[in-house]
């Protein structure tokens, strides 16, 4: 198993196992099980300020796995820098006060992450970008896949997971736009 190694992001509690802060994100966008998508650039300055939504339709082969949304400001010069992230453990993708549940290969479900919060300008020519991924490690628990306790186990499984796209799975993030006026502001939704 090759976790997709965390690389700043605002960290807590993990002693010296990861390092604060925002980080070129280049260097992890090269694996290839990261998706990586990216807006055009913006033709005017946008305020990027409140919740940011992530809502995918996933299946997978394993019987529980995770999935990780993370946020980036994408500057002209290639450079991109993490501004939040999030991480939903499928088992419990009903509520963590609901009992487990387990996933079956084939079957699509659409899942609610927990909603990331941040605000960013984005001046000309820089753009949005999301990077989806099943791992985070240390920043977040391992996952081996096996719908096993993690802690105490020794042998995980590869998890071959897929985020669909289609009008029957509109995998999505939604942002907040902060629209800017002579004077006053704004929100919108994006």
């Amino acid at each position: 198993m090759n976790p997709v190694p965390s690389y700043g992001g605002n960290v807590c509690c993990t002693g010296s196992a990861v390092q604060a802060g925002a980080f070129d994100q280049r260097k992890m966008e090269a694996r290839n099980d990261i998706l990586v998508y990216t807006s055009e650039p913006f033709k005017e300055g946008t305020e990027l300020s409140g919740p940011i939504e992530p809502m995918l339709y996933v299946s997978s082969d394993a019987k529980d796995t995770d999935f990780t949304v993370k946020v980036l400001d994408v500057y002209p010069d290639g450079r991109a820098y993490n501004l939040d992230e999030s991480i939903q453990r499928l088992r419990y993708r009903d509520g963590y006060d609901k009992p487990m549940v387990w996933m079956e290969p084939g079957k699509v479900y659409k899942v609610a992450l927990q909603p990331l919060n941040t605000s960013n300008y984005f001046d000309v020519g820089h753009q949005l970008r999301i990077e989806i991924s099943s791992s985070n490690f240390p920043r977040f628990d391992r996952n081996l896949n096996t719908g096993g306790k993690n802690y105490d186990e020794e042998k995980g499984v590869i998890a071959h997971d897929s985020v669909h796209h289609s009008k029957q799975y509109p995998s999505q993030v939604t942002v907040t736009i902060v629209k800017h006026a002579a004077g006053a502001s704004a929100g919108g939704r994006q």
